[in-house]
């Protein structure tokens, strides 16, 4: 296994690090994390860890496929899991935040589904030989989604200082453009997904 598919490995393996260190009953264990106090903000010091790790598995997702392009690296598990890789990473910390009621669950039926829904389609175009690649609107959904995450686990902070919720706008923004990205994909392979024969 090259580099590039290791460090793909390690992004999904830190996924559960971070639902352990997220969901972890502290208070059962007579634990109780530090909080900080920004202002009016408080920010609990395990939203810290849990955004480092996160920062960290978001850090491999650029290197994984900076270095498997540069070295000419790239392999069929590479294709097959660093997409895999990025979307539990997000979709999983997107359904921790709904499970807390820091977020509304509607955004993110949406950008399950688009996930859903652009699989099938990949899929489809792959019984007829054809890959896929990425477009720009799909790297900017994750893009959008790895910020709405920092963001959420930061308390919205620095914004919240002055009462703009960024971190709901970004979170709709990402929505709005896995739908539209979703759409493009669609429309890029609906030759192949409405074929009859």
């Amino acid at each position: 296994m090259n580099l590039p598919n290791r460090l793909t490995v390690f992004r999904i393996v830190l996924i559960p690090v971070i639902i352990l260190i997220y969901l972890f009953p502290y208070a059962s264990f007579g634990i109780e994390p530090a909080v900080l106090q920004i202002g009016s903000v408080s920010l609990s010091v395990i939203n810290l860890i849990a955004l480092a790790v996160y920062v960290v598995a978001a850090v491999t997702d650029a290197l994984d496929g900076h270095i498997a392009r540069s070295r000419n690296m790239i392999t069929t598990f590479g294709k097959f899991a660093d997409p895999i890789a990025d979307k539990l990473l997000t979709t999983t910390m997107f359904l921790l935040f709904v499970a807390r009621g820091l977020i509304p669950v509607v955004p993110v039926i949406i950008m399950i589904a688009r996930d859903t829904v652009v699989d099938g389609c990949r899929m489809m175009a792959a019984t007829n030989g054809k890959v896929v690649a990425a477009g720009m609107m799909g790297k900017l959904k994750t893009v959008l989604q790895m910020i709405t995450v920092a963001l959420v686990l930061l308390n919205n902070l620095p914004f919240e200082l002055i009462g703009i919720p960024v971190s709901t706008f970004m979170l709709w923004f990402a929505a709005l453009v896995s739908f539209a990205s979703g759409v493009q994909y669609f429309n890029q392979m609906k030759e192949d997904i409405l074929e009859s024969k």
